[in-house]
C-alpha cells in the first residue's frame, strides 16, 4: 500500500532547526550553586522541524524539497552538513546574515533530560529574505511536479503571514494538496490549504470556546475551524487518545495502540508528512488516520528526534488490520 507514495514530489516550507543532544553523566552536586554536573560523554545532531519533515517525507518514499532560512553562522554551515549527509537537496535552503540558525540544545544526564536551551530568531525574515524564498520556491514547483507542500510553522518566522497568503496562492494555481502543521501566531492565515493539523493544545488556544477529546466538542471544534479556513481535511491529534479526522462529513475519532513512550519530539512533524502524503493520493480517511497514528506513535518510541521507519509501518498496519 505504500508504494503509492514512492517518488511523490513533496515540497516542504517551514522553520528549521537543529536539535542536539549532549549526554553525560551526573555523580555529584556543583560547589557553586545547588545543580548537578554533567560530565559530558557525546554531542549529536539531528536535523530538525520542517527539515525533520523532509527526512519523514524521504523515509516514506517521496521526494522531499526544501525551502528554508539558516543563518550565516557556524550552526547554519553544521546544518548543511547534516542536510548532505542525509542525502537531502540544500538548492532551497537560503543563508541569511539577519537571524542565527535555531538550535535546541538538550542536556541529558543518567538518561533524563535535565535542561533545554534555545537558541533562536522568531521575528519574521526581512522582505528581502522572504522574496528570496518566495523565488526559491516557485522555480522549484515550475521545475519540478510537486504534488504535496507542508507549511511546517514552528512561530520562528519564516511563515510570515504574507510568505504563507503568497504560498497557498502559488500552490492552488498548480492544484497542489497544501497540508499545514500550524502552531499559534498565524494559526487562522492558512485559508484554502486542503489539510489542517493542530493538536489538541494549540486549538485550546485559538478558539473561543472549550473543547475536551470527547467526539461533540472535536467536531464542534472542526466545523469552527472549516468556517475560518474553508479547509477540505482537519486533522486533529490528541496525544495518548489518538486523532480526529474530518473530511467535512463527520469527523471520528481514531484511538492509538498503547505504546512505551520515551520521546515525543518530532511525533508531529512525522505525522503531518503520513497524512499530506496519504490524503494527496487519494488514500481513504480510515486508512489515512491509522497510519497516521501508527507512524506517530512509533517515533515516540525512540529517544530524541527520529523519522519514521517504513517498512516496521508496513507491518504495524497489517498486524493492526488483523
Amino acid at each position: 500500500m505504500l508504494n503509492e507514495l514512492n517518488d511523490l514530489n513533496v515540497l516542504i516550507v517551514g522553520d528549521v532547526m537543529i536539535d542536539r543532544y549532549l549526554t553525560g553523566s551526573v555523580s555529584r552536586i556543583s560547589p557553586e550553586a545547588p545543580v548537578p554536573v554533567v560530565l559530558q560523554k557525546s554531542v549529536e545532531d539531528r536535523l530538525g522541524g520542517a527539515a525533520n519533515v523532509a527526512l519523514n517525507v524521504k523515509a516514506l518514499g517521496g521526494i522531499p524539497f526544501l525551502c528554508s532560512l539558516i543563518g550565516d553562522d557556524q550552526d547554519g554551515a553544521r546544518f548543511m552538513e547534516l542536510m548532505t549527509s542525509e542525502g537531502l537537496p540544500r538548492l532551497g535552503i537560503r543563508v541569511s546574515e539577519n537571524r542565527c540558525t535555531t538550535v535546541k540544545t538538550r542536556i541529558l544526564g543518567n538518561h533524563q533530560q535535565m535542561l533545554r536551551i534555545d537558541q533562536e530568531d522568531t521575528h519574521d525574515i526581512t522582505p528581502e529574505d522572504e522574496s528570496i524564498l518566495l523565488q526559491r520556491v516557485t522555480t522549484i514547483m515550475d521545475h519540478d511536479p510537486i504534488r504535496v507542500m507542508i507549511l511546517q510553522d514552528y512561530n520562528k518566522g519564516i511563515l510570515s503571514e504574507s510568505a504563507i497568503h503568497q504560498l497557498i496562492k502559488e500552490a492552488n494555481k498548480r492544484d497542489i494538496f497544501i497540508a499545514v502543521d500550524p502552531k499559534k501566531a498565524n494559526f487562522f492565515a492558512y485559508k484554502g490549504v486542503h489539510l489542517f493539523k493542530p493538536n489538541l493544545k494549540e486549538v485550546r488556544e485559538s478558539i473561543p470556546f472549550h473543547i475536551d477529546t470527547s467526539l461533540d466538542y472535536l467536531q464542534k471544534a472542526s466545523d469552527f475551524l472549516r468556517e475560518k479556513l474553508h479547509n477540505k481535511y482537519t486533522m486533529l491529534t490528541l496525544s495518548e487518545k489518538g486523532l480526529f479526522l474530518d473530511a467535512g462529513n463527520g469527523g471520528k475519532q481514531y484511538p492509538t495502540i498503547p505504546r512505551n513512550i520515551s520521546d515525543v519530539s518530532g511525533a508531529g512533524d512525522t505525522v503531518i508528512s503520513v497524512a499530506a502524503m496519504a490524503l494527496a493520493i487519494g488514500m481513504d480517511e480510515t486508512t489515512v488516520a491509522r497510519l497516521s497514528n501508527l507512524a506517530g506513535g512509533q517515533v515516540c518510541e525512540s529517544p530524541g528526534v527520529v523519522p519514521v521507519n517504513r517498512e516496521r509501518l508496513e507491518k504495524e498496519l497489517v498486524q493492526s488490520a488483523g
